[in-house]
């Protein structure tokens, strides 16, 4: 895969262009060519400065193609190389890979603080806002916009020694967070339980207990020396904290002593020990209250919201106390239920619910009101059948087809595949990764969705297609089946492929604004959210629901009763997302050491209004938190709850149509494709959502879908 230049190659990392070589990428690659790549990276910024800094000085205006494009070559060549770096770090984590990025990670933040804190380039970029925004379209003068609101919040209007100050603690909260994913990452895969009893693992299903027989042969596990190998039916079985092993046993193993014993691991993972990311919270609130104030705001949520499409805190805040009043009382009443349920059906009268006990009687309460067994309906979501019935309804919504290209691109594990995505004409326009198991010793939890490629094209005309890496940690195949997913696992796979839809269907050529660039961070989550709205529309929960043997259809029955269920516990689950969101926001806006209180007490003072089951004393969540202490989400998890308004209100839109019908359907479907998925950052998201419903957004679609009581719905 190296590209010969002369008589030698350049090496994998630092192509630039293209598929990445995860193969030839390794971690002395890493510490090698990462720093080469810098070095050149600043040579050729230093390059640019002096080029404008002379045309500043003897031209009274400055163009666009002078400034943007060469600004976005300089971090376009650094995206696809410390991208791959990153992707790897997250999908084939090792020590030595680990290592390998903390100790580039500092130089890469000094250099998109160079970039952002040039003085040169923003008098560059003002100059053009100055003198030339009359020649710019629309996308370009959105751009501008945010590149200097970018650079205002990067600190270039900060003197020489608040500067320095601030760039340290910007090196410092970069590694902090690295080192809260690491810490979380290690703990979730260094806890174990080794199981012997049958009676241990009762209530399980079985491909759990064949997932668990797998992990203990892995470990060397056996009930005696002279024992064979663990099976599903005899043991051992080795439980873990990965989410698919933790879900299953905590919904279905009957033995409640352990229930307990895997939820309190689960909920107190990396916090403590030398693992403990208890001290780190507190490191990085204060850094991001300090940094915020160096830029002339109150406070990290204030700082966050400047780019967002809620307004303000209050903004936020007012919309997660509509959700929590309507879903309090429904939440109330449904864990009241659920209780009775269990003292109904063998729970001692002198036992309340526990927090180990919820996932467990829901089910089956769900079960008895539902005749719903989700487990029983595996069989029914093999992954192939599910990407076969996801991409027939891309092509009745969005007419385009999706074809397999395994074996046509670099992977960086046997279980990688690699699509093709093309236009109703046959021409391509996009491709994607799928990575969809489960693989707690190299893999980060969750699901999640990133650029791998991003649309442009180039002054000459040549064009680079979207591809975008699309991330699950669903069940993995077990030895005679293939993946059947839970009806959950469908839906975050529709979840991701609605991000991954926004990334390829873009038509915007400016790579600033492509695909989900530029988009709010709080309207990013519409076409996920949106997508998983199908997952329950009967012509395509119908094409995808086949039995994996017999090829049998899902029953009708069984499809009314996931469509009923679909409301079942919505207060708790509202509820839970309130509570989230208005932790993450109430850390970011109002907690500082002068308080007396620990971020673990605030968010257990929140939980009073925000709860119906109040955290455990070993309930240690926000030191897993890893949405807002080393993702994207800081002061922006209320951004679920924001863009699943915009969703619901989106779907609405071919509910109110006929969901049958066809002809309607697609042609609404080519609407939202024309706007929500082709418009991507290059448009206020309001106005994109005006564009394809007619109107602003209202709440009452999200109310309904849930269940719960309609309440204001003039809040957007």
């Amino acid at each position: 895969m190296d590209e010969e230049i002369g008589n030698t190659k350049t090496p994998a990392l630092l192509i630039g262009h293209g598929l990445p070589p995860y193969s030839e990428i390794d971690a002395d690659h890493v510490k090698t060519y990462i720093p080469l790549l810098l070095e050149d990276l600043n040579k050729r910024l230093t390059e640019l400065e002096k080029d404008l800094e002379k045309k500043l000085a003897s031209a009274d205006i400055l163009k666009w193609h002078e400034v943007l494009p060469p600004l976005h070559q300089l971090g376009e060549k650094l995206r696809w190389s410390w991208g791959a770096v990153s992707h790897l770090n997250s999908v084939c984590n090792s020590p030595e890979f680990r290592e390998a990025h903390s100790k580039q990670q500092p130089e890469i933040i000094r250099f998109g603080n160079r970039i952002g804190q040039s003085k040169i380039l923003h008098r560059a970029l003002c100059k053009i806002n100055e003198k030339s925004l009359k020649n710019l379209d629309s996308i370009q003068k959105r751009i501008l916009k945010a590149e200097l609101l970018s650079m205002q919040l990067r600190g270039v209007g900060l003197d020489d020694e608040i500067k320095n100050e601030f760039n340290v603690d910007s090196e410092q909260l970069a590694e902090l967070s690295t080192t809260f994913s690491n810490q979380l990452l290690d703990a979730t895969k260094k806890w174990g339980l080794l199981l012997k009893s049958p009676s241990e693992v009762d209530g399980l299903p079985n491909r759990t207990k064949e997932a668990l027989a797998s992990a203990a042969r892995d470990h060397g596990d056996r009930n005696t020396p002279e024992d064979t190998e663990p099976t599903a039916e005899k043991g051992p079985w080795r439980l873990g904290l990965d989410m698919p092993t933790y879900i299953s046993f905590i919904t279905h193993a009957t033995n409640r002593r352990l229930r307990e014993i895997i939820y309190k691991a689960y909920v107190k993972r990396a916090s403590e020990g030398e693992l403990n990311n208890q001290p780190l919270i507190e490191k990085i609130l204060i850094l991001r209250t300090r940094q915020a104030q160096r830029l002339g705001y109150s406070n990290w949520a204030d700082l966050s919201l400047a780019s967002k499409m809620a307004k303000d805190i209050n903004a936020v805040e007012t919309l997660l106390e509509d959700l929590r009043l309507a879903a309090k009382p429904t939440a109330h009443k449904e864990l009241k239920e659920l209780q009775e349920f269990a003292w109904n059906n063998g729970a001692p009268k002198n036992q309340e619910l526990a927090p180990w006990d919820i996932a467990f009687w829901s089910e089956r309460l769900k079960k008895e009101r539902f005749d719903l067994d989700q487990e029983a309906l595996r069989p029914w979501f093999p992954l192939p059948q599910v990407l076969e019935g996801l991409f027939t309804l891309c092509g009745r919504l969005f007419d385009i087809s999706v074809e397999a290209a395994d074996g046509e691109a670099p992977i960086w594990h046997k279980d990688v595949r690699f699509f093709k995505v093309h236009d109703k004409d046959g021409s391509a326009i996009a491709a994607f990764y799928l990575d969809p198991y489960s693989r707690p010793k190299s893999k980060r939890g969750g699901a999640w969705m990133d650029e791998c490629l991003v649309r442009s094209q180039s002054s000459n005309g040549e064009k680079t297609l979207p591809v975008a890496y699309l991330i699950c940690n669903q069940t993995p195949p077990g030895d005679n089946t293939p993946s059947l997913m839970s009806f959950e696992e469908v839906e975050t796979l529709f979840h991701e492929f609605g991000h991954g839809l926004q990334h390829m269907l873009t038509t915007v050529d400016y790579p600033q604004a492509a695909g989900i660039n530029n988009v709010e961070w709080d309207a990013v989550e519409l076409p996920s959210q949106f997508m998983e709205n199908w997952c329950i529309d009967r012509t395509t929960l119908m094409g995808i629901a086949k039995h994996w043997k017999t090829g049998d259809a899902l029953p009708e029955k069984e499809f009314e009763k996931l469509n009923i269920s679909r409301k079942f516990n919505a207060g708790l689950t509202t509820l839970r997302q309130v509570h989230f969101a208005l932790t993450d926001m109430r850390l970011h806006s109002q907690w500082n050491k002068s308080l007396g209180v620990t971020p673990d007490q605030l968010r257990r003072q929140i939980a009073i209004s925000t709860t119906v089951l109040p955290p455990i004393p070993e309930d240690k969540f926000l030191c897993s938190f890893g949405h807002i202490f080393s993702g994207g989400y800081a002061a922006g998890y209320y951004s679920y709850k924001w863009a699943e308004v915009l969703s619901a209100d989106a779907f609405s839109a071919f509910e109110e149509a006929g969901l049958d019908q066809e002809e309607k359907i697609k042609a609404i479907g080519k609407r939202f494709r024309e706007t929500v998925l082709s418009l991507g950052g290059s448009i206020d998201p309001a106005e994109v959502f005006i564009a394809f419903r007619g109107r602003p957004s209202k709440t009452d679609a999200l109310i309904r879908h849930s269940g719960l009581t309609i309440i204001d719905n003039d809040r957007f």
